[in-house]
């Protein structure tokens, strides 16, 4: 068969003395092979190799990437579009200078920003050492400690401009691994008993079906979807079936995740493994935030140990893209892909991972699923105020005296959660609005504090529950500005794949940016992100905005319209 060239030749035309495109290097080639060290080449690991890349060298360079493309038998464009599309991949064109070898960001996120953000950010920018860059950063979930910076991998919280510094001049750029129960310590608490069960027959799995729809358990990502209702879906769908687990909570004021995985992390284990055993999942992906190095560190250490004869679990890492908190997302970067959503249907459950039924689970609803089916339904229904039943874990930031996660009876007001499990409001501060929801669930006056904080409870005020991040205002900030810094997050974040999230977005940024809100264009352009957004990103972004309009009328007084 002739090649190309050899029919330019034919034709009368001059052959092409180079091949067409830029090419490996040896040399490259060999240094990313090495990189890998005998790692599988397959195109769902894309994303994990240039990881490598990126935490050996600080960057990823052009040449980096056609090896890497090479090795794998990819288009360099497919890689071209991988890399450039998450956040923590420093992609140097070429021509361009190289990255500096360390690189502080400093959270600008709302928890942060009410924290002195801004002054913070401006120090450090000005103290910075040579060959140092300084860069902002969405939300890390360190909403508790605000504000919060990253010294290369080491996040320091609350950040000072000292200690940003001292890090950056010691180059200590790894985060410490907390304390936390490894697997001889659960297992001697009565760990993976339950499971064992499970597996030798003497409990079966419709009894565990049976605690989740007893127990009403609901997906604590933020869906709310029936846990025992979605694992029956996954079991009627044609084997073999796979599992993914989101562990990427990017929500602006949410950590609860992270509090989990650092202090009971063999209980999230044990509840994946259940649900992943009740499914008869043939493997299983953990997705984990970046941002969350120690957790990392701490689900490699433990996985290694889990006991033999269950699914294989495969931890990923995400690499900055708060869109892959979507399912479907997800599901696309786990396949070594852009974190675009799917449009549906199908749904996962049906068609979800490499093309296989697929059970989606979060961390937090993972880990309840020992303690609900061990100690029985009713444990759970027994907790609950204002007629809502179960317990809620609320990441609770912002001007609170003691925030954190604040494990509490779901139906809870807020009014309730900050006098009874936060200390009362921060000194000096009176409480005046509050977010129910993180980032997208909205935000409300002070005056409507007495709503419970649960599904179905916030809805036909505009808002969501979300997974309970609870961000806490006073009169110290300005509710406007805090809508104009989500809507900025949203913006950034957008994954640019439908136009009325991509444009809607930033328009809603430019009027918000202006001294008098534009509230009819604002709110036509509102409407239009709600129903035309592929996914709940667009759909959700314009609540802050839609919220302040709404149930701050007095903000608006004397303005137009």
């Amino acid at each position: 068969m002739s090649r190309p060239d050899d029919k330019q030749a034919a034709r009368g035309g001059r052959a092409r003395a180079v091949p067409k495109g830029r090419q490996p290097q040896t040399g490259a080639i060999g240094v990313v092979r090495a990189l890998l060290a005998g790692r599988p080449l397959r195109r769902d690991l894309l994303i994990e190799h240039l990881h490598l890349i990126q935490d050996h060298y600080g960057q990823i360079s052009a040449i980096h990437l056609a090896a890497l493309a090479d090795l794998m038998g990819l288009a360099q464009a497919e890689v071209f579009e991988v890399a450039t599309f998450y956040a923590h991949f420093d992609v140097v064109k070429e021509g361009d200078p190289d990255i500096a070898p360390l690189t502080i960001r400093v959270c600008d996120s709302l928890s942060c920003a009410m924290a002195g953000a801004e002054a913070l950010l401006a120090a450090v920018t000005a103290g910075a050492p040579e060959g140092v860059r300084v860069v902002r950063a969405p939300c890390v979930g360190l909403c508790d400690r605000a504000p919060a910076a990253e010294v290369g991998h080491n996040f320091i919280a609350p950040a000072t401009v000292a200690d940003i510094l001292a890090a950056a001049e010691a180059d200590d750029t790894h985060t410490a691994v907390p304390d936390y129960p490894d697997y001889d310590a659960y297992v001697a608490g009565g760990g993976y008993a339950l499971l064992r069960a499970l597996r030798d027959g003497s409990r079966d799995m419709e009894s565990v079906l049976a605690a989740m729809d007893d127990a009403g358990l609901r997906g604590l990502g933020g869906a709310g979807f029936p846990t025992g209702r979605k694992w029956r879906s996954v079991r009627a769908q044609p084997a073999p079936r796979l599992m993914a687990v989101n562990a990427d909570e990017g929500e602006p004021g949410t950590f609860k995740d992270r509090h989990y995985l650092q202090s009971d992390p063999h209980r999230f284990l044990e509840g994946t493994l259940i649900a992943a055993h009740v499914v008869e999942a043939a493997s299983v992906v953990i997705y984990l935030r970046d941002e969350y190095p120690a957790a990392h560190e701490i689900l490699r250490r433990e996985i290694a140990r889990l006991p033999a004869g269950g699914p294989e679990i495969d931890l990923r890492r995400g690499a900055g893209a708060y869109i892959c908190g979507e399912e479907s997302a997800m599901l696309e970067s786990i396949e070594g892909k852009r974190g675009m959503p799917r449009h549906k249907p199908p749904f996962p459950f049906q068609v979800g991972l490499f093309g296989r039924p697929t059970l989606i689970n979060n961390v937090e609803t993972l880990f309840w699923v020992r303690d609900i089916v061990e100690r029985g339904a009713a444990w759970w229904g027994g907790h609950g105020r204002h007629g809502r039943t179960g317990l809620r874990s609320f990441s609770v930031s912002g001007r609170v005296r003691q925030p954190g996660v604040k494990l509490a009876p779901a139906g809870i007001t807020v009014r309730e959660l900050i006098a009874e499990y936060c200390g009362g409001m921060a000194e000096g501060h009176d409480f005046t609005a509050y977010l129910p929801g993180g980032a997208s669930g909205g935000i409300l006056p002070a005056s409507m504090g007495d709503i419970p904080l649960d599904f179905g409870t916030l809805e036909q005020h505009g808002c969501l529950i979300g997974s309970a991040a609870v961000i806490v205002l006073s009169g110290q900030d300005d509710v406007r500005a805090a809508a104009l810094n989500l809507m900025r997050f949203f913006e950034d974040e957008s994954c640019g794949q439908c136009t009325p999230c991509r444009v809607g977005t930033q328009k809603a940024r430019m009027i918000m940016e202006r001294g008098a809100w534009d509230r009819g264009l604002l709110d036509e352009l509102v409407q239009a992100m709600r129903d035309a957004s592929i996914c709940g990103l667009g759909q959700a972004a314009a609540n802050p905005v839609a919220t302040v309009m709404r149930h701050f009328p007095e903000l608006f007084e004397g303005a137009a319209p």
